[in-house]
This record gives structure tokens, sequence and C-alpha cells, in this order.
């Protein structure tokens, strides 16, 4: 026990447990899902913790069935993608907004595979780490929506999952904007567009895909070919190499990348194989990361609003908690952000 400046040692979980009579684990089944508890071991367990002043905010709530204050967002990615990742930083930028004027406080967990990613709701919401959860990167097949109804957990879906929905969701519509995009490539000019797209597992990326080959096909354009940029810059330039290592006649010349990252990565091989942007390849992204506005060329791209999409999230989900029906869907709108690297019409 650790003592404070009073010299009063501060109680911990043992000295609960010997107060209540009752084991330590006794005492964390009890602050957890209250399984093989009494109620009467349980209101022993409240007591002692009320007699010895042993009142972390968690145990306190989870004792009394309260909400804990907490939502989890559980990422199947690297930590490291918030050095560099254009939706995740802005996205808990939205969410704390929400939430810290709540006295409330967002469990992030990274985890490396589906399996993990299972057990780690599984752990949060039944030991009651969590009262519910914001499910971003929607996978194609995704099976969380699913696992989340078996648990019983309320959850915001933030994506367009395919098909219905047994929870609210919440997305950003950009079929618009990139329909905008291609149609300005169109008018400066271009027949053939290529795309790049991000990780061909998440839905989102599919869905960029699917709004542009719409767009070309209702343009009467040509579908350049597809490449694979996994939302990174190294991807981005990789793709491009392979871009231009097509022979000249299925060789595009625009191309729609799935994010501004892969953009900025496709500009460096652009420029080292000495061609010009837009004069001989035009070239539009997606998100309106802050360095698109001052790329040379500046960036045309599709601003998402992902700190948007945070703090709706975040809303819906504490109103559910408060027991408020949600909405069953919020569209948020991309908007077109034209600049110099996709031309001027003819």
């Amino acid at each position: 026990m650790t003592a404070g400046k009073t010299g009063r040692k501060r109680p911990t979980i043992s000295d609960v447990a010997q107060r209540a009579g009752v084991t330590k684990g006794a005492v964390s089944r009890a602050l957890n899902s209250g399984t093989g508890v009494s109620s009467g071991t349980r209101e022993r367990i409240r007591q002692a913790a009320v007699e010895l002043g042993w009142s972390p905010s968690y145990a306190a709530r989870a004792l009394n069935g309260k909400p804990l204050g907490t939502i989890g967002l559980v990422v199947r990615r690297s930590p490291e993608i918030l050095d560099f990742d254009a939706f995740f930083p802005s996205f808990l930028s939205g969410i704390e907004s929400v939430l810290s004027g709540e006295e409330h406080a967002t469990v992030i967990r990274f985890v490396p595979d589906a399996q993990t990613e299972a057990a780690t709701y599984e752990r949060l919401f039944g030991d009651r780490f969590v009262d519910g959860f914001l499910v971003t990167d929607l996978a194609v097949d995704d099976e969380r929506p699913e696992m989340l109804d078996r648990l019983g957990a309320p959850a915001v879906v933030v994506g367009a999952p395919e098909g219905s929905s047994d929870f609210p969701t919440i997305t950003n519509d950009s079929e618009e904007a990139i329909r905008g995009l291609v149609r300005r490539f169109a008018e400066a000019g271009h027949r053939r567009i290529a795309h790049v797209q991000g990780d061909p597992c998440m839905l989102h990326a599919l869905q960029r895909r699917r709004h542009w080959e719409q767009a070309v096909r209702d343009l009467d354009l040509e579908p350049g070919p597809v490449e694979y940029g996994s939302y990174t810059i190294v991807g981005g330039a990789e793709a491009t190499e392979r871009i231009l290592a097509r022979n000249d006649d299925e060789r595009p010349t625009a191309v729609f990348y799935g994010s501004d990252l892969m953009a900025i990565g496709g500009y460096s091989v652009l420029g080292e194989a000495g061609l010009d942007i837009p004069g001989d390849v035009a070239v539009a992204g997606f998100d309106d990361i802050p360095l698109a506005s001052f790329a040379s060329p500046p960036l045309t791209t599709v601003r998402s609003r992902h700190r948007a999409l945070g703090s709706a999230g975040a809303r819906i989900l504490l109103d559910m908690l408060k027991g408020q029906a949600p909405p069953l869907s919020t569209m948020l709108t991309g908007e077109l952000c034209l600049r110099e690297s996709s031309g001027q019409p003819l």
C-alpha cells in the first residue's frame, strides 16, 4: 500500500477483500461482469469499499451497475498509423471534442489480427472496461457487427456496411465528389483514367473504386488500370511505377488515388520520370490532408470530414447510452477541392 501526504495508507483490493470476507477474485468479479458473485456478496463488497474509502471511478461505477464513462475503439492496425494516417488523428480529435465535455474517455486498443480483435472486444465489454464501441475500418464480409450484437454491446458503425445494419451508422458520402473529379479529368481532355486503390480488404477502399468506375462509365470514358497502394506514400509510389511500366497504349493520362498520401508518393515517381503534372499526367487524391494544398502543384482532392465523423459518432453513442433512440443512418457529404493537379477544362 502507498501512503499519501497525511501518512494514511491508501486501501487496496486486498483490504476490500479482507473487510468483506471474500477473496480478491470475488472482488474482481464483482467489479467486472458480476458473474459467480451473489447479490449479498456483491453488497458486502460494495459496503467494504465505501467504509475503506476505496472508490476508483470505474470500480465504484461497476459495483453499482452504472455507466463507466468510457467508449472503446479497437483498431486492427499498427499504432504507427498515427504518425501519417489521414483518418485517425482527425477522427480521434472529433471524439475527444465531445467526450471531454461529458467527462468521458476513450479506451483505444491496437491489435494485430482478427482473432485478437474479437477477444479484445469481448474482454473490454465483458469485463466492463467500456460502455460501448465506435466501429471503424469496415472490412468486406466484416463479422464484428454480428459479434457485437451477440455481446449485447451498444455500438455505432463508422462507414457504410454492405446491406442492412442492426447498429446505427455514420458515413461520408463521397460519390458526387468523385464523380466531379472524374468529370474535371474529362473536361481537361483525358479519356483513360487510372485508379490507385487503398487496402483491398477495406470496404471504404472498394466503395471509392466503385464510385470511380461508375463515373467513368457514365461519362463514356475508358477505365485505366487499377493498382493497389495500401494507403501509404511508399505504396502510392510503387503503384505509380507499375502504371508507368505499362505499354504506351495502356498508359493513362490521369490518375485518381484513393488517398492523398498515395498521390504524394505518385508525385515523386512522376517527377523522377520527367512527367509534368498536370501537363502529362493529371492527378487527384482523397482526404484533403493539410499537405495537399501545399504540394507542387496543389493537389485536387476530395475533402472527407473525418473530425465530424468522430464527433457525430461519439455524440450518437453517448445519446444511446443515455437511453435515447439513435438515427438509423447519418450521412455526411464529401467536398470536391479543385486545384491545379487535375488540369483546366479545354
